[in-house]
């Protein structure tokens, strides 16, 4: 079976931006566009089948269609017919508000399915672009639920220049928020869990503010201090290199410039391709080619054993 491309799930909002339809090459109008949805097993947000014998399907219908052969023998084991993972590419043309997640077992005493622990890479942004993640020093769950009261909150919180390929790991639990002129690529459980904690006194187009959960997102935070939020490593031309490993997804980033083969002959998962700059053609070890080109993304399915890759591209790699 060759890789899965989905039909694009647009979601305006009110701090999003105009960079996510050239990005994507789409020939379509819609304003204030903050994400995409790439691949999603989100109820009623269920991203579809754009193309192939699967055309119309959506994701989790895909799922229970092919089972294992689509996510692999321990996922399917684990999930089931939902589809663990969400991928979308965020444009914040304003601040985002500050948010938190909760963990599974958080997320489930508060009546949710699961929680949410998600990470970010940066892609081409502006240059003025800013992100907040994590505390900076110790507060308490008191403290907080003050400085949230009385509009500080943000002096607790570590604030960040961010450049294409920075890349940011947000486990279930650590405070963040998206900023001005922010461009990235977001993967996620499969979650629409947001707690908001502050939303700098923004109103909404009837001139209402945005609901906060300051006591859902108390039980959330994680209180601990790091002195470093932003995930270090050092970029390597033409092999992969790791910058995520956590029980919920593994994430690569490759950036190639000469023929490379993905081996995926020990691996029992899905494997998701998100292309963020140039182009390439796929062939998998069954002989389908693909097109593959920044602004797409690809789910291929955990029966494929090897893709070879040609052109000049860099794309990341994720899977369970």
């Amino acid at each position: 079976m060759k890789p899965v491309k989905f039909e694009t799930l647009l979601k305006s909002t009110i701090w999003g931006g105009e960079k996510i339809i050239p990005f994507k090459q789409l020939a379509i109008k819609q304003e204030k566009v903050g994400e995409s949805w790439e691949i999603s097993g989100v109820k009623d947000n269920e991203t579809i089948v754009a193309d192939g014998p699967y055309r119309g399907y959506r994701l989790n219908e895909l799922v229970a269609e092919l089972k294992d052969a689509l996510v692999g023998t321990e996922n399917y084991k684990r999930f089931g017919d939902e589809f663990p993972l969400l991928i979308k590419f965020i444009d914040a043309r304003d601040q985002l508000s500050i948010q938190v997640h909760p963990d599974d077992e958080t997320a489930r005493r508060q009546g949710k399915n699961r929680g949410k622990t998600e990470m970010w890479y940066i892609m081409e942004s502006d240059k003025e672009a800013r992100l907040r993640v994590g505390l900076k020093k110790p507060i308490t769950p008191q403290q907080y639920k003050e400085m949230v009261e009385t509009d500080i909150i943000t002096d607790a919180i570590a604030e960040y220049e961010v450049k294409e390929g920075d890349v940011f790991f947000l486990p279930a639990g650590r405070i963040h928020s998206i900023g001005t002129g922010c461009f990235l690529a977001e993967i996620q459980q499969t979650s629409d869990v947001t707690y908001r904690i502050y939303d700098f006194k923004r109103k909404d187009a009837e001139g209402h503010e945005r609901q906060l959960h300051t006591r859902e997102a108390a039980e959330c935070i994680d209180y601990r201090v790091q002195s470093n939020y932003r995930t270090e490593y050092v970029p390597v031309k033409n092999e992969g290199v790791m910058l995520v490993q956590c029980p919920y997804f593994s994430t690569v980033v490759y950036d190639i410039d000469e023929p490379l083969t993905l081996d995926f002959e020990e691996l029992d998962s899905f494997v998701i391709l998100i292309g963020l700059k140039g182009e390439a053609r796929l062939t998998d070890n069954e002989g389908n080619e693909t097109a593959f080109r920044a602004g797409e993304t690809l789910l291929i399915p955990a029966t494929t054993r090897r893709v070879k890759v040609e052109g000049e591209m860099k794309f990341l790699e994720t899977y369970v």
